[in-house]
């Protein structure tokens, strides 16, 4: 196996870079790499502010490039974010807007034709792999990760099954690799560890092809269920903190469909997890490292959207959310502002902190300009490269727009200052909630009443950006299709 140099050792011994091919001369367009957390809040590591445990490599990404301050994810749950991301477009217009459900196995797929980052990377003549939790899409449908332009998948097709972190099957591409389950749950393979083995094979793969690569690696740490290997990095983190024991569900099939286990240790194991996602961090920036590859590879980290209360996770213990408001599913701060870091040697300045408003829709235009790829309508979001790379002409949003179809509907929009919440939208009481983030960052004080203009402004943004999505309704009189029920 290979793995993470010293840092994780695992029940089977000490994994270890092992690279077989020989460094390649770097190609001109750089590579991409980018780690995407699941669930992980912004006060989770420790350059954005986590004193209970520490997140080396992370940190060594951030004081090697730049750290966002007004980063925000795609919208407050996994699907919809990342639809925004692969498709540049925000929650108003994106095809995909909530997790739902569908029957085999899988979420709502992304549609025919629909934009997708793996499709440029492939027009610009790279190869794609992505490797982790998909949720766009099961196999065979317009939303298979090799419909979209994943040339190597392997994963979670199914958000639901992601639950599990010992689960009874992965996906290959379009094949099903069933895994043992033999024994008392947590014996088997532990899913994240196979799948960063997986992602270092495609790099060797990708380098020894002399092709430029984009790595997409949509982790599922640290979501929910919290379950981690007793191996040495989870022994480091037993018995430092206070414990009080989750009791969630063992058996049955609803447990390796959707379900949490129990957990004596929540505290501990979730710093376990952030720690062991740190320890593949480091792994996969040392193997590209050790391939030669290192200098001309953009590597970005951010997360998918703010931290989560289920499976026994706390995040106010570890003040996930830093100094902002809600968790996930919240359209206030703590449910949509995410830390991202972009490094990239020579070319972004090292130890650099950014505080423009910027979005996950905007790196499809980011990465359109890096490789070349023309633009095209119909994208709602800005270039970043020009500020990657220390130029003029940065551009910046008039505004960023969220909407979420759960919980009654939720809409947000960020203006300058200006953050306008919109809440239970289809009940008999809806309201609105104004606040001046430059004064009041933790929103807490509604300003609606004293600014009649303002909110009027901010309320027809709500209404321009907002396209209505029968499969996924948020205001009043929008009703569901029959694919979303």
């Amino acid at each position: 196996m290979k793995g993470m140099g010293n840092a994780l050792v695992l029940a089977g011994g000490a994994l270890t870079v092992a690279s077989c091919v020989s460094p390649q001369e770097a190609p001109r367009r750089p590579n991409v790499v980018f780690i995407l957390a699941d669930d992980l809040g912004w006060g989770d590591l420790s350059c954005y502010g986590q004193r209970l445990f520490q997140t080396p490599n992370i940190d060594a990404l951030a004081s090697n490039g730049m750290r966002f301050t007004q980063c925000y994810s795609g919208t407050t749950v996994s699907a919809p974010s990342r639809s925004c991301l692969i498709t540049g477009t925000h929650s108003g217009h994106t095809p995909i807007r909530g997790n739902l459900e569908l029957e085999p196995e899988g979420q709502f797929p992304l549609p025919e034709g629909s934009a997708s980052l793996f499709q440029d990377f492939k027009a610009a003549g790279y190869t794609t792999g992505a490797f982790g939790k998909w949720g766009l899409g099961y196999i065979g449908t317009s939303g298979d990760p090799q419909e979209q332009g994943v040339d190597q998948f392997f994963g979670y097709n199914c958000q639901k099954l992601a639950h599990s972190y010992y689960p009874d099957h992965l996906w290959e591409n379009d094949t099903r690799i069933e895994l043992d389950i033999e024994g008392p749950y947590g014996s088997g393979v532990y899913a994240p560890d196979l799948i960063h083995e997986k992602a270092l094979s495609f790099l060797d793969e990708a380098v020894s092809s002399g092709q430029p690569f984009f790595l997409w690696y949509p982790t599922t740490i640290p979501h929910a269920e919290l379950l981690v290997p007793q191996d040495s990095i989870f022994q480091r983190f037993k018995g430092r903190y206070p414990e009080t024991p989750y009791h969630g569900i063992d058996d049955g099939i609803y447990f390796r469909r959707g379900g949490y286990c129990s957990q004596e240790y929540p505290h501990a194991t979730f710093a376990a997890m952030v720690s062991r996602l740190d320890a593949y961090v480091g792994d996969l920036v040392h193997h590209l490292k050790e391939l030669g590859v290192y200098d001309n590879t953009l590597i970005l980290f951010s997360s998918d959207n703010g931290p989560h209360q289920e499976g026994g996770a706390d995040p106010e213990f570890f003040d996930s959310n830093g100094p902002w408001r809600g968790y996930k599913r919240d359209v206030y701060e703590g449910g949509i502002r995410v830390p991202m870091i972009v490094s990239w040697k020579g070319h972004v300045r090292a130890g650099t902190e950014s505080n423009l408003a910027c979005s996950f829709w905007d790196l499809m235009p980011t990465f359109r300009e890096l490789t070349g790829v023309a633009s095209a309508d119909g994208l709602d979001g800005i270039s970043l490269l020009p500020l990657l790379e220390g130029r003029k002409g940065q551009q910046e949003h008039d505004y960023l727009y969220f909407e979420f179809q759960e919980l009654g509907g939720r809409q947000a929009v960020r203006q300058g200052p200006w953050k306008l919440v919109h809440l239970d939208i289809r009940s008999e009481a809806p309201r609105y909630e104004l606040y001046n983030l430059d004064q009041d960052p933790g929103e807490t004080h509604d300003l609606s009443a004293d600014n009649p203009e303002i909110l009027s402004r901010l309320r027809q943004i709500m209404t321009e950006a907002h396209t209505p999505n029968p499969d996924f309704p948020v205001l009043p009189g929008e009703s569901p299709s029959a694919a979303g029920n």
